[in-house]
């Protein structure tokens, strides 16, 4: 089955398309959907594969669908159509008993346990299987894949595609999982952005050079992704091109925070950086790069970070 499988893609945008267009390179009849037609079109034109003209075209096509979208509100209206409760259109409404759909976007893990729940009624599987990667991966197909799965039939269907797009899949546990493990991970990663940039801005403000300071750092205890990638290589040359919106930042610290909640959990960083993130989103632009961030405490601050080097 896997040799012939036919794959559905909907949502080609910036991670997208690269994982679509793998996808289809490695020889997968790959059907693709875009809430804007050209693009699915030019995809199809410049990629291979097919351009379907409606959810219920590439359902009825494919064996397995790989959603990448905003939110996971989105990926539930594409699913089941209509409201996102009843399957009046959508993909379940033409996906075949046995068909897998794999949703690779940044969804709500309670909500993602939900919608298996509402497609296993249906003969569908649905597993979880969120990135980590940006973009420059998507591209050369080594993302890390955080999965979630309860079945695991429809995950050895799964896993020959998952294998394209990613050079290490983890499983993380059951349904629901993988989107946990993405939010967790991306929340924590916002956290050490933001005592990054106040301990330079702080710094900076004593008289100490940012690039410096990141450079310390980077040889000792305070290292991390930020002070050795995102302020060496975006922030302190003011690039901010990372690939990865303010928007989708802040919606993953969100999902982690509401995660907690629904748990019981007391976890005030969380929630401090759920506000820090939200407030920077609204003022700065949620299409900006997340390293942009940075600039609504600069001016909170008056302070700018930026290595001597660019500022000569």
């Amino acid at each position: 089955m896997t040799e012939a499988l036919s794959v559905g893609f909907v949502g080609i945008g910036r991670m997208g398309w690269p994982m679509a267009r793998n996808v289809a390179a490695a020889g997968f009849p790959t059907w693709v959907y875009d809430a804007e037609p050209a693009r699915a079109a030019r995809f199809a034109a410049e990629c291979g594969g097919h351009a379907a003209d409606s959810l219920e075209a590439l359902g009825a096509a494919a064996d397995l669908v790989v959603t990448m979208l905003p939110t996971g509100k989105d990926v539930r209206t594409v699913v089941l159509g209509g409201d996102g409760v009843d399957a009046r259109g959508g993909l379940a409404s033409t996906l075949r008993r046995g068909a897998v759909i794999v949703d690779m976007s940044s969804s709500d893990p309670l909500g993602t346990r939900e919608l298996g729940a509402a497609l296993r009624e249906r003969g569908i599987a649905l597993i979880d299987a969120p990135v980590s990667g940006l973009v420059a991966k998507a591209e050369t197909g080594t993302l890390t894949i955080m999965v979630g799965a309860d079945d695991e039939t429809a995950l050895a269907t799964a896993e020959p595609v998952l294998g394209v797009l990613g050079e290490r899949l983890v499983r993380v546990g059951a349904l629901g999982c993988g989107h946990a493990m993405k939010a967790l991970n991306n929340v924590v990663a916002a956290t050490a952005f933001t005592v990054t940039a106040e301990a330079l801005i702080v710094g900076k403000r004593f008289g100490l050079d940012p690039a410096v300071m990141a450079d310390v750092m980077n040889t000792s205890t305070g290292r991390n992704f930020h002070t050795d990638v995102s302020f060496p290589g975006h922030v302190l040359t003011r690039k901010f091109a990372t690939g990865f919106a303010l928007g989708l930042l802040a919606k993953d610290v969100a999902i982690a925070a509401d995660l907690g909640a629904a748990l019981g959990a007391t976890a005030p960083v969380m929630e401090l950086v759920r506000r820090l993130a939200a407030e920077g989103r609204d003022e700065v632009g949620a299409d900006e790069d997340n390293t942009a961030l940075v600039k609504r405490w600069e001016r909170l601050n008056d302070v700018v970070l930026s290595s001597k080097e660019h500022d000569a």
